[in-house]
This record gives structure tokens, sequence and C-alpha cells, in this order.
């Protein structure tokens, strides 16, 4: 599943980066993604909604992994509603070429406070559980260099005493 992901998501790279795309970047930093764009960037792919309502949060966290997760101690954040249909393509420019984690956070109910029914990821989809809903910097960080990159985040949302994706 992963490995398809992946292709999706070099594919919602380069359809991101097609000039007038319907498949177009969001956010504040969407021109960091398109066509001919240089610089660091990541244009992350989120999918797995459980319910197409309320707030998406993407977090970007730094190489110090002492910081990661910290409240307030990301470098970059962006907040936009949830789309009514498909994945959601977020671009987020960076500062320098470097070392990166992010985390996702579906808030269902756009009170903007977490709750049970929310639903989160990182980079690099990490497997969660009740009892470790916060995984290692190690799992989750990626590089980027001086271009966009894709980055795949799936949702994962509690069922019971488990947390998993809607779908697997």
């Amino acid at each position: 599943m992963l490995k398809k992901m992946a292709k999706t998501a070099s594919l919602a790279l380069a359809l991101a980066t097609l000039p007038g795309s319907a498949f177009a970047a969001m956010g504040p930093d969407a021109a960091a993604c398109r066509a001919g764009a240089t610089g660091p960037a990541v244009l992350v792919y989120v999918d797995g909604f459980q319910q197409r309502s309320g707030n998406v949060r993407v977090n970007v966290y730094g190489s110090d992994r002492a910081r990661f997760l910290a409240r307030g101690q990301y470098i970059r954040q962006i907040n936009l509603p949830v789309t009514r249909s498909g994945p959601m393509q977020i671009c987020v420019a960076l500062p320098q070429a470097g070392r990166y984690a992010i985390a996702v956070r579906h808030d269902q109910d756009g009170n903007g406070r977490s709750g049970w029914s929310d639903g989160g990821g990182f980079s690099r989809n990490p497997r969660l559980s009740l009892t470790s809903l916060r995984p290692s910097f190690d799992n989750v960080v990626f590089s980027v260099a001086e271009r966009p990159i894709p980055i795949n985040v799936v949702l994962n949302y509690r069922f019971g005493l488990s947390v998993h994706p809607v779908r697997g």
C-alpha cells in the first residue's frame, strides 16, 4: 500500500505542478510547489479522512529532535478547511534544505481542540497505538533539498482500543 501511495504522491506532485491543474496544491505556500519552483518545500499528500468536516492542520518541525511535537515548537503551521472529497495536497515552503518532520491533525468538529474523534498522522506513516500516539523523531524525519518533494500522510483514528487508518 505504501508503494502505491508513493506513486500516487509522485503523480500528485507532477499534477500539482502543471499550470492550471485542478489537482493544484493548496494553502498559502501553494506557489512553492508549482511548475519550475525552486527552493525547499514539501507537498503533503493527506489521505484517509474518516469524515469530510472540520479542519486539517500541518505542523512542520525542524531537525532539533528535542522540539519535535513540543507545544509551539513547530517551524511552520498551515490550517485549512477539509475539502469535500479526495486527498488534500498542502504545500509548505521551508526555510532551507535540511531534515524535517511533519505532524498532521484532522480536527473533525473544527473546534480547535484535540478530541478522541480527531485523526492524525505523521511523515513516513509510523505505526501508532493508544499507548504510543507520538512516534520517535527518527521514525518520521525526512530530508529536503532545493526542490519540492512529495510526502504521504495517512490519517489514523481511534477505533475502540486501537488506532489505525480508516481502511485497514
